[in-house]
């Protein structure tokens, strides 16, 4: 386990509030969150293990509004919750096969893409459309079981993925999505966290430090109006992005 330094809280601590703000507001917050604990300096497994000890702590305050407002639909939700952990499990498991050298090479090349994915999400409908309870069901058990092992495997752009898929697919509205959306990748973040935990890629001193900028992150974000929030969102992307790129590219030269 690495060393705890004041550099690497100032790093994390910055990160994850913006991603966790970033997050409440348009989504894909790992596209920042994660990034930021390689920036700190952590290898890529603990990296994403930790993320998922921060994120999760977020998650809960995230979720526990949606649920509170009636946003969530049980019929879906439960069994997707379910699946997304099997998911999610087995996304880490395979995550934590591949050598840290290729990760890194993995992380160049998806990151930039989820980014753009997210960054071009449109408008999602107000009103739910019309499908029958068993594609609907189908289409929700499905997205849950792949993207939750997505998000086990690497995590980053979970959110705008099913979001995406509940909207467009299963024809949910953008609230309940939403609110289905949290209790998926709060399942998704619980499944792949024990999964590091018992691998022991998990910096739980850091992470836990980072849960309470992440809560707070969540907390601020969605008390905000998206059209002032987003502001912050695209610069903080770009800028994360070119310095991961950068960091990465670095140490793959240089072995540092």
């Amino acid at each position: 386990m690495p060393e705890l330094s004041v550099k690497m809280l100032v790093i994390v601590i910055i990160g994850v509030f913006l991603g966790s703000f970033m997050d409440a507001i348009a989504g894909g917050g790992g596209i920042v969150t994660v990034p930021t604990y390689l920036l700190a300096g952590l290898p890529a497994h603990l990296a994403l293990g930790t993320n998922k000890l921060s994120a999760a702590v977020g998650t809960v305050a995230s979720t526990t509004r949606y649920v509170k407002n009636g946003c969530v639909d049980w019929r879906l939700g439960v069994p997707a919750i379910v699946l997304a952990l099997v998911g999610a499990h087995f996304g880490t498991r395979l995550q934590l096969l591949v050598p840290e050298k290729y990760l890194q090479y993995l992380l160049l090349v998806v990151l930039p893409v989820v980014a753009f994915v997210v960054l071009r999400k449109k408008r999602l409908p107000e009103e739910k459309g019309e499908i029958d309870p068993k594609p609907q069901m189908a289409i929700v058990c499905s997205a849950a079981l792949v993207v939750g092992a997505y998000d086990g495997f690497y995590g980053p752009g979970t959110g705008t993925f099913l979001l995406l898929i509940f909207c467009s697919l299963a024809k949910m509205d953008v609230r309940t999505a939403s609110g289905n959306v949290k209790l998926v990748n709060l399942a998704s973040n619980v499944g792949s966290l024990a999964t590091s935990i018992a691998a022991g890629q998990v910096f739980f001193l850091l992470g836990g430090t980072a849960a309470a900028a992440s809560t707070a992150g969540h907390f601020l974000g969605s008390g905000l109006a998206i059209k002032n929030g987003s502001k912050i969102v695209r610069p903080t992307v770009i800028t994360v992005l070119l310095l991961l790129t950068a960091k990465i590219v670095y140490t793959l030269i240089t072995g540092a």
